[in-house]
């Protein structure tokens, strides 16, 4: 079987991807890592965290191989649904987990990222977000992905700011989806290891500064007017105020 965490960008998706991946670390199963060198996937499960990119047939059909072959392993995208990843879901092959943050806050975060990257001299794939209107486009395309997934079975949908605010209940929600047992000290080992603020320097938690609400005081009245007019049919739907 193979888990799939799936994220909208810089909404805490790699942390809830290395909490998935260590949650089911605890039953045995591989690293999809060792997966990713063993069977060959390194131009399929691309990045430190396995990402998947697009969950095409063909891409999706190459890392099933290894679960049909008994391996069991944790993969990331950002992408939306497709028929294959429906197939596969069906079939008891793919199990989905869909992280989503305030779309405002994650545009921000990303322009951020990106723009920390270039000044180091170090481009990443959020650097050429140089400009509000850049940042808008970007972000749209991910609500049309978070709609997608709202509209699909069989997945649990977490939101970054419940993981943050409620990570008892959020990462209790995940233990039950995962079908792990909860009173296990191993488990419960990986989940105090993910509590926000547990320590210092956290390794990957994969967030900079993850403050709710942020792009309140960082855009200006007319950006966030904008950003009310284009985000009006979801925010409400999302579970967030305008």
């Amino acid at each position: 079987m193979i888990v799939l965490s799936v994220g909208m960008p810089r909404a805490g998706s790699g942390w809830h991807y290395n909490l998935i991946h260590d949650l089911m670390k605890t039953t045995g199963c591989a690293d999809a890592r060792d997966i990713r060198t063993k069977y060959g996937l390194q131009k399929i499960l691309t990045e430190v965290n396995c990402n998947i990119g697009v969950l095409s047939a063909r891409r999706l059909g190459m890392v099933c191989l290894p679960a049909l072959l008994g391996n069991t392993f944790v993969i990331k995208a950002h992408a939306g649904p497709t028929n294959a990843s429906r197939l596969l879901s069906t079939l008891g092959l793919l199990r989905i987990t869909y992280i989503y943050r305030d779309p405002r806050d994650a545009m921000l975060s990303a322009f951020d990222f990106g723009q920390r990257a270039l000044a180091k001299g170090r481009p990443n794939a959020f650097s050429y977000l140089d400009d509000f209107d850049k940042s808008v486009e970007f972000m749209m395309e991910y609500v049309h992905i978070w709609e997608k997934w709202m509209a699909e079975k069989n997945v649990l949908v977490a939101r970054y700011e419940d993981l943050l605010t409620s990570y008892d209940a959020e990462s209790a929600k995940l233990v039950n989806y995962l079908k792990l047992d909860g009173n296990r000290p191993e488990v419960g080992n990986v989940i105090e290891n993910y509590r926000p603020g547990a320590s210092d320097g956290q390794q990957g938690l994969h967030f900079y500064k993850g403050k709710i609400g942020r792009f309140r005081e960082f855009y200006t009245a007319e950006q966030k007017s904008v950003l009310n007019a284009k985000l009006d049919t979801y925010l409400v739907r999302m579970g967030y105020e305008a």
